[in-house]
């Protein structure tokens, strides 16, 4: 279990690592002083000792926007990760952004 500060990007983020597999559950919730907070269940193999999600890479920061293109669209692992966008169209997975036809600020790799 994992409890982290909220906002609507993460919440979004969020969405998107649960709908891909990469984690188990997730709860929004308030805390005590009424902020909201995210509760992450992170998926587990206890056979082989392994997290589902054994990267992950903050593409874009505030000191260096990353942007991308349609064309320009990065492949994560040869299509074994996602890549998440921040696009016109609200947070999606590359893949999803490839279908829209939409490009934007590259958030994070996944894999």
């Amino acid at each position: 279990m994992v409890e982290a500060p909220g906002s609507k990007i993460k919440q979004e983020i969020t969405k998107i690592l649960y709908e891909q597999g990469y984690i188990l559950a997730y709860k929004f919730d308030t805390n005590e002083k009424g902020h909201p907070s995210i509760k992450i269940a992170l998926k587990w193999n206890a056979q082989n000792k392994c997290n589902a999600i054994k990267g992950l890479k903050r593409v874009s920061r505030p000191g260096l926007r990353k942007y991308a293109s349609v064309a320009e669209m990065p492949r994560v692992l040869n299509g074994l990760g996602i890549a998440i966008l921040s696009t016109s169209k609200g947070i999606m997975t590359d893949a999803k952004a490839r279908k829209e036809n939409v490009g934007g600020e590259v958030l994070c790799y996944v894999f």
